[in-house]
């Protein structure tokens, strides 16, 4: 076994933005693992909400190097490293390279079936009028999903439902709102047909949900990183967004995936801004889930070699060059 970690800037369409700040660049980390000419690949981003940096997740990879390159197995790798990106890449190049070396695609191996899927387009937070002429420009995507944090959220909202009348409306608020702030804005979402809402509290006053009312299904993404999550979002959240940059790869997001479900969370798929490479893993959890949130490719201006098409707003099952 030999392990080439590197790094790839991908540029964004325009710039992104959330209520933490913005970029005109996705930075990630490749992992690429060799063995007897077959090479696995595994992408993943570093999240410095999560205390993360290319820095430091390169570090984390470094250091179990040595490991890797002995031959360990997937479940081998699993407490060597924390749920993270740094696990996500390695993990994600295991199976790549395992699928390679069995022949098999990774369809086989998790005994499912390759189904396009209809993925959400986010909304990057900005003015409410800037967000209209967004929203009308994909006034013909089936779903939406927008970015919010600040004082005009309800006028965000409203902007969008106008440039989309007929699009569905999922909302990442980033753990932005307040109690006061849920309470005013609930009645006016149910009014403009709201969907879903991710994350509006803080992860460490998950508790507030308790005592409040839910008529929105509400999603936990910085509150659910893995099955050790599960116990504390169980009876506060209808919904877990599942992302393989917090799971630490495809292995911990199946189980979690399974784990969910078996406690009666509805489970969403999600991603960070990164390349198909990331999306590939991603897309094999997402078959089945509620809601989908793959747009990664679609936000940049510039993909990996063989990365996912795109048909009438459906996500067409990935090329086995690709991964997997």
């Amino acid at each position: 076994m030999k392990v080439k970690l590197y790094t790839q800037s991908w540029p964004i369409r325009g710039s992104f933005t959330i209520s933490r700040g913005s970029k005109t660049q996705a930075e990630t980390i490749i992992v690429e693992i060799e063995h007897q000419g077959l090479i696995g690949r595994g992408e993943c981003v570093p999240y410095a909400r999560y205390g993360e940096s290319i820095t430091s997740v390169l570090q984390q990879i470094k250091d179990v190097i040595p490991e890797i390159e002995s031959g360990i197995s997937r479940e081998q790798l699993q407490p060597l490293l924390p749920a993270g990106a740094a696990r996500n890449a390695v993990d994600c190049a295991m199976w790549d390279l395992e699928c390679k070396q069995d022949k098999q695609p990774i369809w086989t191996k998790v005994g499912l079936a390759a189904e396009p899927l209809t993925t959400a387009y986010t909304l990057s937070l900005d003015t409410p009028e800037n967000m209209e002429k967004t929203a009308i420009e994909n006034a013909d995507r089936p779903l939406l999903k927008l970015k919010l944090g600040g004082p005009e959220d309800l006028a965000r909202v409203q902007a969008v439902r106008r440039g989309a009348p007929n699009a569905k409306i999922i909302l990442d608020a980033n753990e932005a709102w307040t109690v006061e702030t849920y309470k005013q804005l609930i009645p006016e979402l149910i009014k403009l047909d709201v969907a879903m809402i991710e994350q509006p509290f803080h992860a460490d006053e998950d508790s507030v949900l308790a005592s409040l009312e839910r008529p929105i299904p509400i999603c936990a993404d910085e509150s659910c990183h893995d099955r050790n999550s599960l116990q504390k979002v169980v009876g506060l959240y209808d919904m877990v967004n599942i992302k393989l940059d917090k799971t630490g790869g495809l292995t911990e997001a199946l189980k979690l995936k399974d784990q969910a479900q078996s406690l009666g969370l509805r489970v969403m798929v999600g991603c960070m801004v990164s390349s198909s490479l990331s999306m590939a893993p991603a897309f094999v959890v997402a078959q089945g889930a509620e809601v989908v949130d793959l747009d990664g490719p679609l936000l940049l201006s510039a993909d990996i070699e063989n990365g996912f098409e795109f048909e009438n707003n459906s996500m067409l099952p990935f090329q086995q060059k690709l991964w997997g």
